[in-house]
C-alpha cells in the first residue's frame, strides 16, 4: 500500500486515478511515499525519510525546494501543458480588456447614478473617454514558448495579429506545434522593440527575474502593453507603474495585486487567476497523479522538474530496481558489480542523466534481497535505491 500526503486539496478527478486498494491518500498521514501539492510552501518543511516523490499539480515549482529533493534522489514531478489553455485565454481576455479599456469603463458604469434616462445620458458622454483599438495587424510579442506561449501565439495569429517569438530554449515538439506564421526573434532585446503587446510565459529564475526594467521600457515601442500571467518577479512593476505615468505603457494586466498596482488606473489586477478553471485543475491532477503512480509502481520518469526522462517497459518475470545517484564516473559499473555479486542477472537496463543526476532502472531475475539494496545504498554518491514490487 502506497502512502500519498497531500498538502493541498487536490481534484477529485486526479485523485480517483491513485486506487483505493494500493493507495492511501490523506492530508495527515505519516510515512508517505509521495507528496501532492498545488501552492503549499515546502520550504522549511521537514521532508519525511520515507518519501520517494513530489507531485504539484500545475507547472510551476518555487514552491518546492528541488534542489533538497535532488540531493535526496527525490524526483518533483508537474503538469507542464495541463493548464495551457486555461491561461491561453486569460491572455487574450487581458490584451482584450487593455485595448479596448474594459476595466475603466465598466468601473465608470457601476458608478453612475441618477435616473435611467440620466444614466444613459451620462453613458452617451462618457463613453468618449474609454475609446480603444482592435488587435488585428498590432504586434503580440511571446517570451516563453512552451505549452503556454505556443497556444497564446497560434491564437493570437487566428485574431489576426502579428506575432514575434522568443524562447532559446525551445523544443522540437513545441516548434512542431507552432504556427507557421509566428516569427523568431534572435534576442529578447530584438522582440521588445517591435511589439505593442507583449505576454511572459517563463519560470522565475535569475535570468528571467526583472527581465522587463527601467532601462528596456525606454526602448520599447510607445503605448506598449504589457501582460504577466506567469510569475510576480518577472516584470519590475516599479518601473512599468513609472513607465505608465510618463505616456510610455499604455496599461499594465497582470495576475498579481499589489498596494502599487491594485488601485492604478492603467493597471488590471487579478487574483491569479491563470490556471484557475475546473478543467485545468481537473488536467493538473489527472497528470500529476499518473506520473506519480508510474514512477511508484514502474520507476518510470515522465515530466520531472530535476530527474531525466526514464520509460522502461517492464520485463515479464523480472524484478526491478530503481537507483539515483550523483552523475559520477563508474557509477553504473559498481551498481552492476554488486549485482553479478549476488548472481543477479541483468535482463534490462537503462541509464539516464541530467544535470548533476544519474538514474537507473534494471530488471533482474531474481528478487533483489534488502542486503543487497543496502550494499548499492552505500556505494560512495549512490542517493537512493529501491525495489519495485
Amino acid at each position: 500500500m502506497y502512502k500519498i500526503l497531500t498538502l493541498n486539496n487536490i481534484s477529485v478527478a486526479g485523485l480517483e486515478r491513485l486506487p483505493r486498494d494500493r493507495y492511501e491518500v490523506a492530508s495527515e498521514i505519516q510515512h508517505p511515499d509521495a507528496i501532492l501539492l498545488r501552492s503549499f510552501k515546502m520550504h522549511g518543511m521537514a521532508v519525511p525519510t520515507s518519501l520517494k516523490a513530489v507531485g504539484r499539480a500545475g507547472a510551476g515549482v518555487n514552491n518546492i525546494p528541488v534542489d533538497e529533493m535532488s540531493q535526496r534522489g527525490i524526483p518533483v514531478f508537474n503538469a507542464p501543458g495541463a493548464n495551457a489553455n486555461a491561461v491561453k485565454e486569460l491572455v487574450i481576455a487581458g490584451m482584450l480588456m487593455a485595448c479596448r479599456n474594459i476595466g475603466q469603463a465598466w468601473d465608470f458604469s457601476r458608478n453612475l447614478s441618477g435616473s435611467d434616462e440620466q444614466i444613459h445620458k451620462l453613458t452617451e458622454e462618457g463613453k468618449k473617454n474609454f475609446g480603444g483599438f482592435e488587435l488585428p495587424g498590432r504586434t503580440l510579442g511571446v517570451v516563453g514558448l512552451g505549452a503556454i506561449g505556443v497556444k497564446v501565439a497560434n491564437a493570437a495569429v487566428a485574431l489576426g495579429m502579428r506575432v514575434i517569438g522568443f524562447d532559446p530554449g525551445i523544443t522540437v515538439r513545441g516548434a512542431w506545434q507552432l504556427d507557421a506564421g509566428v516569427q523568431q526573434a534572435g534576442s529578447i532585446d530584438e522582440l521588445l522593440a517591435k511589439v505593442d503587446f507583449i505576454t511572459f510565459h517563463v519560470p522565475l529564475v535569475e535570468a528571467t527575474r526583472g527581465i522587463v526594467n527601467a532601462e528596456r521600457l525606454k526602448r520599447m515601442k510607445d503605448r506598449v502593453v504589457i501582460l504577466n500571467f506567469a510569475r510576480d518577479g518577472i516584470v519590475d512593476d516599479e518601473a512599468v507603474v513609472a513607465a505608465i505615468d510618463a505616456g510610455k505603457v499604455y496599461s499594465y494586466v497582470c495576475d498579481f495585486p499589489s498596494n502599487l498596482l491594485k488601485n492604478h488606473p492603467r493597471v488590471i489586477t487579478l487574483p491569479h487567476l491563470g490556471a484557475s478553471t475546473v478543467e485545468a485543475e481537473d488536467n493538473c491532477a489527472v497528470m500529476v497523479a499518473e506520473q506519480l503512480r508510474d514512477y511508484l509502481e514502474n520507476g518510470n520518469v515522465l515530466n520531472s522538474v530535476n530527474f531525466p526522462e526514464v520509460m522502461m517497459p517492464r520485463s515479464e518475470g523480472a524484478y526491478r530496481v530503481a537507483v539515483v545517484n550523483s552523475n559520477l564516473p563508474n557509477m553504473l559499473g559498481q551498481i552492476s558489480t554488486d549485482l553479478a555479486k549476488a548472481g543477479l542477472n541483468i535482463i534490462d537496463m537503462l541509464n539516464k542523466s541530467r544535470g548533476e543526476i544519474a538514474y537507473t532502472l534494471v530488471d533482474v531475475d531474481k528478487p533483489v534481497p534488502q542486503a543487497m539494496l543496502d550494499e548499492i545504498l552505500a556505494i560512495d554518491g549512490v542517493l537512493a535505491v529501491r525495489a519495485i514490487d
